[in-house]
Parts: C-alpha cells; structure tokens; sequence
C-alpha cells in the first residue's frame, strides 16, 4: 500500500491563536532560539499498491475542495510517503508556490 501526505497551513495573513501559544510557552520550557511558530494540519492518504500519477493529481483536487478551506488556507504540499515511511521530498509539489 502507498500513502499520500497532504500538508495544509494557514495562509500567513491569518492569525494563529494556537501557534502564538507554543511560540510563547517554547521559551518558558527552555527551546530558545525560536521567532515564530504556525500551526497546520497532516493527512495521509493511503491506497491500494503503488502512489501514481493519477492517485497524486486526486489527492490535490481533494486537497483543494476538502481537506483545506481555501479563504483562510494554504495547501503546500501533496506528495508520495516513500517505502519508509518518511516524506518523499523528490516528489514534492509545493501548491503554495503555484497559487502566488
């Protein structure tokens, strides 16, 4: 089975209630060096057998009219989980890129 990974932000003029509170408790719990943090949502898609084409182009419809609310969100990214498990940066589609 392949997996699909969807990341969704808020679009960066959107105010972050939850992101602030981590950005202000990271230093009170001894992570400094921090200046900003943002908040955003995961979804792994699995399917049967290997991630195509056409698998990855139907995530990115579904990314765009469900899985994100395009007034307030960005989708930056829809890409194929290698074997592993870990995120498969080769086929990174970065959406934000194409939408500005």
């Amino acid at each position: 089975m392949g997996s699909i990974v969807v990341d969704v932000m808020l679009k960066p003029e959107i105010l972050d209630p939850q992101g602030q509170a981590v950005g202000g408790a990271l230093p009170r719990l001894g992570f400094n060096g921090f200046t900003d943090v943002r908040q955003g949502k995961r979804f792994v898609l699995t399917v049967e057998g290997d991630v195509t084409d056409a698998h990855l182009d139907a995530a990115r419809e579904a990314a765009e009219t469900l899985l994100s609310n395009p007034v307030i969100e960005d989708v930056v990214s829809v890409r194929a989980l290698d074997e592993s498990g870990s995120d498969g940066g080769d086929e990174q589609d970065d959406e934000q890129d194409d939408a500005q």
